[in-house]
């Protein structure tokens, strides 16, 4: 007998942002089409500061239409391994675009912190939720401290993060949002056996050009979110080629809408188990992450990495997903 679909249930933990911005809206658009549920969106400090996370994210919200939706502020870092991101994002982590958009619904100062919402989720709904974790992993790793044995109780935790055969984004061996805070994404590898890692050897294949959003705009020009998407991807071509991030090709990465990819579409992806680690103590290699690739029998396998991504395949389902947010 063939079960009935079930929506799944998905906790975003993010730091809009840049690519976190393609990430959500590409999120909305499967939640328009009755594919996903979102039960809360929790803000991290990380690209720009946790208030701004927090602004930026109940924006995009409000744009989409589902400002019903609760966000959370990021906990707090004592001493982050990174400076944030807002010298490449702009304060606002959209290229200061964020004054085109609707006020947000949420307050910040009454909103409550990203770790009680995943933790009263997560006893909520047990064995039900997914996490998409596409910020520094700080939030999830208050909630395993305050809730020993929470993380357990999600259905899956995705993380984009790490480096594993290509060098990092912020130092020669580290991602940033492992960089941010090392120990919290320790935590959260350290949390169970199956967490789910979409590391830069496969995202930094997923180069998305203005070429790609003309199909997109070709569906309603005018519509605000396609605006919005025209502007931030104008902006994002020109940081990523100064920060030579794309071999000289005239686009931007979008790392942590890989997350979503996987999500609702597993088969455009390939797999390793294996055993990871973050290096927290070094002097050079603080915030690496390290897999095991010795041969031999990996008891403590605690993660599936991603290994290869089907980017044609990945493109046409982005692209086709976006133009559903733009065509009322």
């Amino acid at each position: 007998m063939v079960k009935p679909f079930q929506k799944p249930k998905i906790i975003l933990d993010t730091d809009p942002g840049g690519d976190d911005i393609f990430a959500l809206l590409w999120l909305q658009s499967l939640i328009r089409q009755g594919l996903a549920e979102l039960v809360a969106v929790t803000t991290a400090e990380g690209n720009i500061s946790a208030r701004q996370t927090f602004a930026t994210a109940s924006k995009l919200l409000k744009l989409g239409g589902i400002s019903d939706v609760e966000v959370g502020k990021g906990v707090a870092v004592v001493a982050p391994g990174w400076g944030d991101a807002a010298h490449i994002h702009g304060s606002d982590g959209m290229g200061n675009l964020s004054h085109r958009l609707p006020d947000g619904d949420h307050e910040y100062e009454t909103a409550r912190n990203s770790d009680e919402i995943l933790i009263e989720a997560l006893h909520q709904y047990p064995g039900e939720i997914t996490i998409l974790a596409i910020a520094p992993f700080t939030n999830l790793a208050a909630a395993a401290t305050k809730s020993p044995g929470i993380l357990r109780q999600a259905r899956e935790i995705v993380l984009m993060a790490g480096a594993f055969r290509r060098a990092g984004n912020v130092t020669p061996q580290a991602e940033f949002n492992v960089a941010y805070n090392p120990p919290a994404a320790q935590t959260v590898l350290a949390s169970r056996n199956d967490i789910v890692i979409l590391p830069l050897d496969v995202t930094h294949q997923l180069i998305f050009t203005e070429a790609m959003l003309r199909s997109v705009l070709e569906v309603n020009p005018n519509h605000a979110i396609a605006q919005l998407m025209h502007s931030l991807c104008r902006f994002m071509t020109s940081t990523a080629l100064t920060y030579r991030e794309t071999q000289g090709m005239a686009g931007f990465l979008v790392h942590d809408a890989a997350t979503v990819g996987y999500l609702f579409y597993p088969e455009m992806f390939c797999w390793q188990r294996a055993q990871v680690v973050v290096e927290t103590q070094g002097v050079w290699t603080t915030g690496q992450t390290v897999i095991d690739a010795r041969h031999g029998a990996k008891s403590g396998a605690n993660a599936w990495v991603a290994t290869q991504v089907n980017a044609a395949a990945f493109f046409m389902s982005l692209l086709e997903d976006l133009k559903v947010l733009v065509r009322d």
